[in-house]
């Protein structure tokens, strides 16, 4: 015995902590990026071929609507679909 504290004994190997898995029913900046060009191209194309500038806006509100109301959906989000329903009967109702 040299006197000297034992050395405590070596930890096990633990794996490596990995990124978070992204979760589903999420846009990402790549998704989003080909989104913008796509909706911008579509756009372009529209306008180049004669179509009227409302015409294309419409259009692609309309597409965006769409868009947004299958991802609620898709998504989980009962809540906000709720809301959305919700204030849509009491517009066409009048209230």
């Amino acid at each position: 015995m040299t006197g000297l504290p034992s050395l405590p004994p070596p930890l096990a190997a633990q794996p490596s902590p990995q990124a978070p898995a992204p979760q589903p029913g999420r846009l990402g900046p790549t998704h989003t990026l080909i989104l913008l060009i796509t909706v911008q191209a579509l756009g372009t194309a529209l306008f180049l071929n004669g179509t009227p500038t409302s015409d294309i806006l419409t259009l692609l509100g309309g597409c965006g609507a769409v868009s947004a109301a299958v991802l609620t959906a898709a998504g989980g989000g009962r809540r906000l679909m709720t809301v959305l329903v919700d204030a849509a009967v009491r517009s066409g109702t009048g209230r």
